[in-house]
């Protein structure tokens, strides 16, 4: 083990493989969770065990893993918050999608009680995290970066260093949300209007991926409607939160979002057909099922 101490608390998918990048790395790394099970799996893959009353005070980095602003905040400074059981000096890298001001909120907090706060999310999805190959999205002062690094260079090959404040961090997470959102979308709706024209899946990913029409949402998310595999390693219910604090953001800078607006109906749509669970690809179903196609898989 490292003189360098970390707790990651969100051992969800996205927090799990990190904690294990954080273990691979030789860092000393402790996981929480309210799934004691969960606790128990990271153990068993060679994270250590530890009472948080008793091993915050040795802490260099908290990593908050979580779903949205609600738990961050929670994790911090709700009832037996972590930020209260830390020492001055320790820096919190704050992972969840949120606004901007929120981030910003939380590092006046820390700050008040001398902790350092980075506002780093995260973009690279589940495979990613586990292999220590995030992109990290993080704004904070030169002090927190210096902190985070070690853990920084444990979980992500990119770090994107995008100011001296948080909020920075956040604001660029969300445009990353915005074309990824919409693209994912529009790609299951490429996908299955060349059905109704004859092409199968397998050409559209075949073809379209060679040509111009081309994205990351396409290479990465097609092949799952091709193979009919929906397992969640990115769900659908992610993107009525993601994209619904990217409209919130927009409608405080007044600024019209039509295209992001229609993408996220289309995932409200498939969440509300009980696909929330499903691989974000599952989206393409709520076109399908519009138009009387059967995609690979279905019967």
């Amino acid at each position: 083990m490292s003189d360098y101490n970390v707790a990651l608390f969100g051992l969800g998918a996205m927090g799990f493989g990190m904690a294990n990048a954080l273990c691979r790395s030789g860092v000393t790394t402790y996981g929480f969770d309210l799934d004691a099970a969960a606790e128990a799996r990271f153990r068993e893959c060679g994270g250590v065990e530890g009472d948080l009353d008793k091993i915050a005070a040795s802490l260099d980095a908290a990593v908050i893993v979580v779903v949205n602003a609600e738990q961050t905040e929670t994790v911090l400074f709700g009832r037996g918050g972590v930020a209260d059981k830390l020492t001055a000096g320790t820096v919190i890298i704050a992972c969840a999608t949120v606004a901007p001001d929120f981030a910003r909120a939380m590092e006046a907090r820390c700050h008040e009680r001398d902790l350092l706060y980075l506002d780093a999310p995260i973009s690279g999805g589940t495979l990613k995290a586990s292999d220590g190959q995030l992109s990290i999205l993080a704004s904070g002062s030169s002090l927190a970066f210096s902190k985070a690094r070690p853990a920084l260079d444990a979980m992500a090959t990119r770090v994107f260093e995008l100011g001296e404040a948080a909020g920075a961090g956040s604001s660029m997470k969300a445009v990353n949300q915005m074309l990824t959102g919409v693209q994912i979308a529009a790609m299951a709706e490429a996908l299955t209007f060349g059905m109704t024209q004859g092409v199968t899946p397998a050409q559209f990913l075949d073809v379209i991926s060679q040509c111009a029409g081309t994205s990351w949402a396409l290479e990465n998310r097609a092949p799952s409607i091709v193979s009919g595999d929906y397992r969640p390693l990115s769900a659908v219910d992610i993107w009525p939160k993601d994209l619904g604090i990217v409209l919130d953001i927009a409608r405080a800078a007044k600024f019209a979002a039509p295209i992001t607006a229609t993408a996220l109906q289309q995932y409200l749509a498939a969440s509300g057909s009980g696909l929330g669970g499903e691989h974000d690809s599952a989206v393409a179903k709520v076109y399908a099922r519009n138009a009387g196609l059967t995609l690979p898989g279905q019967s």
